[in-house]
């Protein structure tokens, strides 16, 4: 892949070339002051919106919904104990009437990591587990941030601020986005901390090749052989990257994937930047000389991250295998019999960690086929209550009130035609930008393929949905055209994109009721069911 911005991108909606509307814009804008405003005014107000979609009446309903009955539990016994509690039978009910205390020093068998019920249970030491806002703040507060790293990545990729403005609008008002942001779930965390490391890589990407063109321009400009090229081991925003990958496996396993495929994308970024500076044997030197350094600048730190998020299992004496070699005499003997007993327990409890995840083959009514997630067929529904006549506040025959993880359907159906539109485009033309986006959006989606008969849901979905909305962004900004187009066909792209925006728009105020649990009438719920398996 070349490292040349796609055509045009660097001047799409800049310099207008004589329409109505880009007059309009030239005139309102082309100022210092304007455009400085609109510079830093646009991912505030994108933000702003986000957070208000995420942060109204976040408390409703006061109850446990879908798997908060286990993360919401897990994290104030987490904060109470180190490790994660037992609870008694019906639990859920005394927890939603603010009988929290219930919780036992038994340890919990936990399906995974801490670190996403340590973030959970920020909101509850400010809150109270009593307020159904403190169980779900800070995954709302991730959501609203994520939109904003949105817009910031959709900015230097395309190096536009409209284009950047229309990614983070499409993420701050998709449903999927917005259900994720307001249930205490795991998978919003992922999603964020998984975004946060592909920003580092976004930044490494032109450190390294800046770095890599001045080594070899000084080694040629002193009369030296370049040979191979260097190994270059001071890359910042790859440590970074390491770091943020280990903790977002801390959350849920699935972050590994995330440094998997962002280190391999790293090596053949390094072999593009080696040819491109003109060294030989570019690819030998990629895989054989940088590689290793890209290995060990981001997988130990990545584990030694990971495991830090073990630290309150780590220090405290309660939790579960957490003296499993010292009471089962099962102790690492001869060569490994040096290995602390700490490091023994926490492994076999990975162990038993995975063979738990890979063996979940228990039904579930809304479980979801991962080939089916990008045409959004399986949503799930992660909180409905029906009610009558005069219940709950109900002045018709038959209410409803819901939490669906469903996305705005014309944002995932566009996404899911760009996606396939991307691929033929990065074979075609090699633009870096959709080669990145790609690599995003695979290592949140295409290792959930290995799992398809294992009990998953599609609301995984949105560990890759930032990745959905660049793609998109970037074929929203080739249908707007560049400056040099003809003023027909700038005027036809601009018209066709802001129709679509418009529809977007109506379409996630039509689905807003069945986001956030609004009480509506039975037919209301109804005619959102768009799709039969939506049911």
């Amino acid at each position: 892949m070349t490292s040349t911005p796609a055509p045009g991108f660097d001047q799409l909606i800049a310099e207008p070339t004589g329409s109505r509307l880009d007059e309009w814009w030239a005139r309102r804008l082309r100022t210092p002051r304007r455009l400085t405003l609109w510079y830093w005014g646009a991912p505030l107000a994108v933000t702003l919106l986000a957070a208000v979609l995420r942060l109204w009446n976040l408390g409703y309903p006061h109850a446990l919904v879908f798997d908060e009955t286990f993360y919401v539990k897990d994290a104030y016994s987490l904060m109470h104990l180190g490790y994660e509690g037992s609870w008694p039978d019906k639990a859920d009910e005394l927890f939603n009437a603010g009988k929290t205390d219930i919780f036992t020093s038994d340890p919990s068998f936990v399906a995974h990591p801490p670190l996403g019920k340590w973030m959970i249970s920020l909101g509850l030491a400010v809150f109270g587990a009593g307020n159904a806002v403190g169980w779900r703040i800070s995954t709302a507060i991730v959501g609203i941030l994520a939109v904003l790293v949105v817009f910031l990545i959709a900015r230097k990729l395309f190096r536009s601020t409209i284009l950047a403005t229309i990614a983070g609008v499409l993420m701050a008002i998709d449903g999927h986005a917005i259900v994720m942001s307001r249930v205490a779930l795991l998978d919003n965390s992922v999603m964020f901390i998984a975004l946060l490391a592909f920003w580092c890589i976004l930044y490494d990407r032109e450190w390294h090749a800046r770095r890599l063109a001045t080594w070899v321009a000084d080694r040629r400009a002193r009369g030296q052989d370049p040979a191979w090229g260097p190994a270059l081991w001071w890359r910042p925003w790859l440590i970074a990257a390491g770091v943020l990958a280990g903790l977002c496996a801390g959350v849920k396993w699935s972050g590994f994937y995330f440094l998997a495929f962002f280190a391999v994308y790293t090596i053949v970024v390094d072999a593009v930047a080696r040819r491109r500076v003109g060294l030989p044997f570019f690819l030998s030197g990629a895989i054989l000389k940088q590689g290793p350094a890209t290995f060990l600048l981001m997988v130990p730190i990545a584990l030694v991250s990971y495991v830090a998020t073990w630290t309150g299992w780590i220090v405290t004496s309660g939790g579960y295998y957490r003296h499993w070699a010292q009471a089962t005499h099962m102790a690492w003997t001869g060569g490994l019999s040096w290995v602390p007993l700490w490091v023994q327990n926490l492994w076999h409890y990975q162990a038993e960690m995975y063979n738990y995840s890979i063996n979940l083959h228990v039904s579930h009514p809304y479980q979801a086929n991962p080939l089916t997630w990008l045409f959004m067929i399986r949503p799930t529904s992660m909180y409905y209550e029906s009610s009558t006549l005069g219940q709950h506040g109900c002045t018709v025959s038959a209410c409803s009130s819901a939490i669906t993880s469903l996305g705005n359907p014309l944002i995932w159906w566009g996404a899911a035609a760009a996606l396939f539109y991307l691929v033929y485009r990065v074979i075609r033309y090699r633009e870096w930008q959709v080669g990145l986006i790609l690599t995003g959006l695979a290592a949140g989606y295409l290792p959930w393929l290995l799992y398809i008969n294992r009990t998953i849901f599609e609301f995984y979905a949105i560990a890759f949905e930032p990745y959905l909305i660049l793609g998109l962004t970037f074929v929203i900004g080739l249908i707007l055209g560049r400056r040099t187009d003809p003023r027909w066909r700038r005027v036809r792209g601009i018209r066709t994109v802001g129709i679509y925006l418009a529809f977007v728009a109506v379409v996630s105020a039509f689905f807003w009721p069945i986001w956030t649990a609004q009480q509506v009438p039975f037919w209301f719920w109804q005619i959102h069911m768009w799709l039969p398996s939506w049911v």
